[in-house]
């Protein structure tokens, strides 16, 4: 074994990849774009850090959880993932608590990541990539990456993908307990990676399955109080939706699945085809009464990602992320997967009125360079005024985004901070400050990546100060794979 090999080895099992090890060539993946060096990813190992260094103060009111999950293992075996999506799935926590920060991943214990842990090789084909299966699949658990999002629920996480089902975590320890099942009647069917929770902590959710879609509303104490599976001939990737007042909304993209494509060999993503002349069809259902639903029209667009909506019984508002059309968004995501910067093409806000009486549609849209919408947790399904977004302020042909974005909506009103373009910015989420009633009163938290010396950090901004810069960060001594959603709770 070459001494490089050796010190690569040595660098995973004591838990993280130092700085220097970030800058060794790995099979399969390329060195010229260093902003995508956190892609490499992790070969298996646990992450801890009991005590990250603080820049700045942490604000005393700010105390609790923060979860967040992504993709952390991209190859075994000097073969690697063609896709970001494909990755298994790495739970994060962040603790915060009296001015000190610490944190710990670990990979979710999925039948498919143990299997393949054991053997030292992929096994099952994945959601971008395909590989022949060498165990059987029996379902979508059986390639079940759970690595996309989280909710927590009492003593129980969940760590969330939308193909499948939620695999359940103990949120202390990360320990992995199993496949979550919410009834017998429901075992098996997806549930996917955005669960829209409401202020009184009900919980709407839904999953795809064969042009079908399954609703969810389950109540704060985790028991689904009801459900339906609706054959809305739903597009071939789906992967959130909004929740007004009175109506969930889904924007179904002209997206169809090739199964002859699947058949001859290429994964899920690369047979899925995109409809540019096809309309996207604007789902609307009755929250009281899911058989009431109703389809409106709009120019094919594809949205990986909602902000919030709101309705009065005559308008209904939504805002989401207006992304590239699937092929480029594709394409743009396998050369990342290779460390190679793709060429830039940018995702944006936008604001669709829905006029429920006439069904007359209209959308507003802005050319900043976003994703990763979130609004504070207490508007959710509500009236809501801000949407904070990462974004990309003269980044050039740099990948990633290297600030953070307020958007009132109302006016049209922006707020940005930028790092810079050493630092790539994640997604954020807003908690509130403990006695606040205004909607936006409360902090931003979430993660952030330093190019120059290859270390994750959490920044913490104040939410209706972003210009302001971060109030602190806690620093990491190693760096994470970039992931996608997280959820603070409070302690």
């Amino acid at each position: 074994m070459s001494t490089t090999r050796r010190s690569l080895l040595a660098a995973l099992l004591a838990g993280g990849i130092s700085p220097e090890l970030l800058a060794l060539g790995l099979p399969g993946f390329a060195v010229d774009a260093p902003e995508l060096a956190p892609l490499r990813g992790l070969g298996g190992e646990a992450l801890d850090a009991p005590a990250a260094a603080i820049e700045g103060r942490l604000p005393a009111g700010l105390s609790g959880r923060y979860f967040r999950n992504g993709p952390g293992l991209m190859q075994r075996a000097g073969q690697r993932y063609r896709h970001w999506f494909d990755g298994d799935g790495l739970l994060q926590a962040w603790t915060l608590a009296d001015g000190r920060v610490n944190h710990r991943a670990r990979f979710v214990q999925t039948e498919k990541f143990r299997a393949e842990q054991e053997a030292g090789r992929f096994l099952l084909p994945a959601f971008g990539t395909a590989i022949p299966a060498e165990r059987p699949v029996r379902g979508s658990d059986s390639v079940n990456a759970a690595n996309t999002s989280v909710l927590l629920q009492g003593n129980s996480l969940y760590a969330l993908w939308e193909g499948g089902s939620a695999y359940e975590l103990d949120p202390a320890t990360l320990a992995t307990r199993g496949v979550k099942a919410w009834s017998d009647e429901l075992r098996g069917m997806p549930f996917s990676a955005h669960p829209k929770v409401e202020a009184d902590g009900t919980v709407w959710n839904f999953g795809t399955a064969n042009g079908r879609l399954a609703v969810y509303q389950i109540g704060a104490d985790g028991q689904v109080r009801r459900h339906a599976v609706l054959d809305v001939k739903a597009p071939a990737m789906l992967h959130d939706f909004a929740v007004s007042q009175r109506h969930l909304v889904f924007l179904l993209a002209p997206i169809t699945m090739d199964w002859a494509a699947v058949r001859g060999g290429q994964s899920m993503l690369e047979a899925m085809r995109w409809g540019a002349d096809q309309p996207t069809r604007v789902l609307v259902i009755d929250k009281a009464d899911f058989s009431k639903r109703r389809v409106h029209e709009m120019p094919a667009s594809h949205v990986f990602h909602f902000g919030n909506a709101w309705d009065d019984g005559r308008l209904l508002r939504v805002d989401y992320v207006q992304g590239v059309p699937l092929p480029e968004f594709n394409a743009a995501a396998e050369q990342m997967m290779r460390g190679e910067r793709p060429v830039r093409a940018d995702s944006t806000p936008r604001v669709l009125e829905i006029d429920l009486l006439t069904g007359r549609l209209s959308v507003t849209a802005r050319s900043e360079a976003v994703e990763f919408p979130v609004v504070d947790p207490r508007v959710v399904a509500q009236r809501h005024r801000f949407v904070w977004y990462p974004t990309a302020v003269d980044t050039g042909a740099r990948w990633g985004f290297n600030g953070l974005m307020r958007l009132d909506i109302d006016s049209g009103a922006r707020e940005r901070f930028s790092f810079g373009n050493d630092v790539v910015v994640e997604e954020h989420v807003l908690v509130p400050k403990p006695g606040s009633t205004r909607e936006g009163e409360g902090w931003l938290v979430g993660m952030g990546y330093d190019v120059k010396r290859r270390r994750s950090f959490l920044s913490v901004f104040d939410a209706m100060r972003l210009a302001g810069g971060p109030l602190a960060r806690a620093w990491l001594p190693y760096a994470v794979p970039y992931g996608f959603h997280g959820r603070f709770y409070p302690a």
